[in-house]
């Protein structure tokens, strides 16, 4: 068990849950990172973070397995923008959709409306 989690009664998902910065999530799991990194991409490794947890199940699992888990995920979508920018990982839709092709729109001439 990390140290920020070992005197709260072990439940790491509980104190993911109540974490209220990208900051905090890094302090709950004992990890380093470069205040830069963070500053410029916070929003985008915590989404990054959570696709990756989408696909874990903890159920029934120790809570030093599951803060290692957290950690591992966490450390692996903080390396994602360490490598590149938010832009180039486009993990919001908003960001996938600015370089998606637009759908041309297709001419319909008003004669045929007024059929």
């Amino acid at each position: 068990m990390t140290c920020a989690t070992a005197g709260h009664d072990g439940d790491v998902l509980t104190l993911l849950r109540g974490a209220s910065s990208a900051e905090d999530f890094f302090a709950i799991l004992d990890l380093p990172y470069d205040e830069k990194v963070v500053r410029v991409a916070r929003l985008h490794i915590l989404k990054r973070m959570g696709q990756y947890l989408a696909s874990e199940d903890f159920a029934g699992l120790p809570q030093e397995t599951i803060a290692t888990r957290c950690k591992d995920m966490l450390e692996r979508a903080y390396g994602d923008f360490v490598a590149s920018s938010p832009l180039d990982q486009r993990v919001f839709k908003v960001l996938r959709e600015a370089v998606e092709p637009k759908a041309s729109a297709t001419f319909v001439p008003f004669d045929t409306l007024l059929k």
